[in-house]
């Protein structure tokens, strides 16, 4: 796939009126998925010209599927039964036996795109891990889990947004890794209510922050200053990450920075918050959407 440069960067898609209603319905579902679950995702794909957009939701419904399996108060065994279900699903469709509107459109975007299955394969490989490990003891361990979940979906997606070099994967990792880490920061409140522990162990220590404060929602100077730690380095993540965009196609290259720029927000929100993620939601108001849209369109 990744030598196909030329085919990539190339905007050589079947235009989708010309599809059969049933797929354009699949889309539409995706869309509706999408809109719904990922509000600043979504955002950022409308600026995608339509058929890259459509693929871009078809790769996010799928995914997102995965997560809500996850996070369903079913037992074990029966979330680990539905996320094989899932992963058969979707072989069937990329084998042309499509059971569902969302693999039906995945399977057309795979087409379309020469999408890779490995990437797929492993964000499945994450959702189980959700299931059967609640606990991360360093970093690193913590980035290989933020990989599967969502540096894989960069995986999925570079083929859709168009590069024109490898390198731009890498980036793409990096951008997935900051991005779940963002996720994972604002959301320690509604992890730990699932029994779910993502800051790393050797975090906690370092900062004399007891595992039993975070089930407490406990918010004092040594939890303030862990956060600080946990937040500049996703910042330094996104740095790393932003060099790539140039990699990018150029029509996909300013939906990517809108994605950066607006996830990274979260990150001021929490501060904002003054590191209550246990009582306050970090999120980035429309208002502020709309106006950093904006300003970065007029300084493309």
């Amino acid at each position: 796939m990744f030598e196909r440069k030329s085919e990539i960067l190339a905007s050589s898609e079947a235009p989708l009126h010309a599809a059969a209603p049933e797929l354009r319905a699949a889309y539409a579902t995706c869309r509706e998925i999408t809109s719904v679950a990922s509000k600043t995702f979504y955002l950022a794909s409308l600026f995608l010209n339509p058929e890259r957009r459509r693929a871009v939701w078809a790769v996010y419904a799928v995914c997102r599927t995965a997560d809500d399996i996850v996070d369903r108060t079913a037992p074990p065994a029966e979330r680990l039964a539905a996320i094989d279900a899932l992963e058969r699903k979707l072989l069937d469709a990329l084998s042309g036996n499509a059971s569902e509107p969302i693999f039906l459109a995945y399977a057309d975007a795979a087409a379309r795109y020469d999408i890779p299955l490995d990437p797929a394969l492993a964000l499945l490989r994450g959702a189980r891990m959700d299931v059967t490990v609640r606990r991360y003891a360093t970093f690193e361990e913590l980035c290989d889990y933020c990989y599967l979940v969502a540096s894989t979906v960069g995986l999925l997606v570079s083929p859709i947004l168009g590069f024109a070099s490898p390198e731009a994967l890498e980036y793409g990792i990096t951008l997935g890794r900051a991005m779940q880490l963002t996720n994972i920061l604002r959301d320690v409140g509604e992890d730990a209510l699932m029994g779910r522990i993502y800051l790393p162990a050797e975090d906690l220590q370092r900062f004399g922050y007891p595992e039993q404060a975070i089930f407490e929602g406990v918010v004092d100077e040594p939890f303030t200053e862990m956060m600080r730690f946990q937040i500049e380095r996703v910042r330094a993540l996104y740095a790393q990450a932003e060099p790539g965009i140039a990699l990018l196609a150029p029509e996909s290259r300013y939906t990517v920075k809108l994605a950066l720029s607006l996830y990274s927000r979260i990150l001021r929100s929490i501060e904002l918050n003054r590191y209550d993620v246990f009582t306050k939601r970090a999120y980035v108001p429309l208002r502020s959407k709309i106006v950093t849209a904006l300003g970065l369109a007029l300084t493309r």
